[in-house]
C-alpha cells in the first residue's frame, strides 16, 4: 500500500525533465542578452573592418568564452545540477550586472568628469 500511495504523490519517479529555477532563468536571459552585444559588436567588427587578421585571435576566444559559459550554464542546468549551473551563469552575470549599474549611475547623477 505504501508503494500505491507513492506512486500517486510522484515520490521516486524522476521527473522526465528538470526544473530550472526562477533566479537562474534570469541570470540566464542576462548572460545571453550579454552574448548578443558581444557577437553584435563583433559582426560590426567585421563589417567595419576593425575585426582583421591581427585580432581575431582575441575575438574568437572571447566568443568561445561567452559561449561557453552561456551553453554550459544551460547543459548543466538541463542535466539537473542547478548550483553549477547558476555558478556558472554568475561568471558572465556578475560583471555585467555591476556595468549597467556603473551606466544607471553615470545617467542620473550626472558627475562632471573634469
Amino acid at each position: 500500500m505504501r508503494d500505491g500511495a507513492a506512486a500517486l504523490i510522484g515520490e521516486g519517479a524522476p521527473s522526465p525533465r528538470p526544473r530550472r529555477s526562477r533566479a537562474f532563468g534570469i541570470l540566464w536571459g542576462f548572460d545571453a542578452a550579454i552574448a548578443a552585444v558581444v557577437l553584435f559588436f563583433f559582426l560590426l567588427g567585421l563589417s567595419d573592418g576593425s575585426v582583421s587578421s591581427f585580432n581575431i585571435g582575441i575575438w574568437l576566444l572571447f566568443l568561445l568564452g561567452v559561449g561557453g559559459v552561456v551553453g554550459g550554464s544551460f547543459h548543466l542546468s538541463s542535466r539537473g545540477l542547478r548550483r553549477p549551473a547558476l555558478a556558472l551563469a554568475l561568471v558572465l552575470a556578475v560583471p555585467g550586472l555591476l556595468y549597467a549599474l556603473f551606466l544607471l549611475v553615470v545617467l542620473i547623477g550626472r558627475p562632471r568628469w573634469n
